[in-house]
């Protein structure tokens, strides 16, 4: 009989390439993920790794049922999806990928509902960037996610994997109330490219957006500040110190020397998703969250 957890341990290790990284990924300790594998070559009667350095590299026996043990573990997960019926309540534990914004915008409302609805379900949610709430949704360590991506920054998604587009967000230009461009209306790129910037570092996909939009002038924009937090990039336009693109979702309150103003040519718009696994569609808890998502 296979240990379907030692096969998640396989596909971990495969994912990763070392028995630490697969272990950190499964919340497992190495000597776990170590033990669970040797069993699983036990049972096999085959040798599914061996070791090449400070990593590992399956075998061809190993490549095998990783390739089968993916196929083997979405429809045991579909077939316990199917099994509830419609109207079941959901149970269990469903683990949520959510991005900064969306933490503070859409989450607490989301888990109190479903709390009301589904007092058997628990909710646990981690904080992650949608690229990489979407590899970890793939790979089985979520089973959902909450995305985004800016129009014009592509985000893209395996075949595995559904979504659904529930609500559309924008992002102002927030300046010092001294500053001209707080009585405008609407600014353009070209409008602010000269400007002390601060941003999201290099590799967030706010940032890729950020630069999607001064593709079309002569030279990048001036980033004196890099911030993964929001609430710390209102700070310095606050003090005067910088402007910054905020989107609106989960921006709470600005400070009164804060003026939002709207961005045109391109305007930053960025919509927001639910995905989930294609095995998980027919789960109860699954279908629970897309009803009580907010709409758009």
């Amino acid at each position: 009989m296979i240990d379907l957890a030692a096969v998640d341990a396989l596909l971990a290790l495969a994912r990763t390439g070392t028995v630490h990284a697969a272990a950190a990924e499964l919340d497992y300790t190495p000597s776990a993920v170590s033990q669970q594998i040797k069993r699983l070559e036990r049972d096999l009667g085959a040798r599914l790794v061996d070791r090449q350095g400070r990593g590992v590299v399956l075998t061809a026996a190993g490549r095998r049922l990783v390739e089968e043990g993916a196929q083997l573990r979405a429809q045991v997960e579909q077939l316990r999806s199917r099994l509830h019926d419609a109207g079941a309540r959901p149970t269990g534990t469903l683990r949520l990928g959510v991005f900064s914004t969306a933490v503070r915008g859409i989450v607490p409302g989301l888990v109190t509902r479903a709390a009301v609805e589904a007092p058997d379900l628990r909710l646990t949610v981690t904080e992650v960037d949608p690229w990489d709430a979407v590899a970890a949704v793939t790979a089985g360590t979520l089973d959902l996610a909450i995305v985004h991506h800016w129009e014009g920054v592509t985000l893209t998604l395996p075949p595995s994997v559904r979504s659904v587009e529930f609500l559309r967000d924008t992002a102002d230009l927030l300046v010092h109330r001294d500053d001209p461009l707080a009585t405008r209306d609407a600014v353009s790129p070209a409008d602010v490219r000269d400007r002390v910037w601060s941003s999201t570092p290099d590799g967030t996909i706010c940032y890729e957006w950020f630069c999607h939009m001064f593709r079309g002038e002569p030279h990048p924009p001036r980033i004196d500040f890099w911030c993964l937090e929001f609430a710390s990039q209102i700070e310095l336009v606050a003090h005067g110190l910088a402007v910054a693109l905020v989107p609106k979702l989960g921006r709470g309150r600005l400070p009164d020397s804060v003026v939002a103003v709207p961005v045109r040519d391109p305007e930053p718009t960025r919509p927001v998703a639910l995905v989930w696994r294609a095995s998980m569609t027919d789960s109860p808890a699954v279908r629970l969250i897309r009803e009580l998502l907010p709409a758009s």
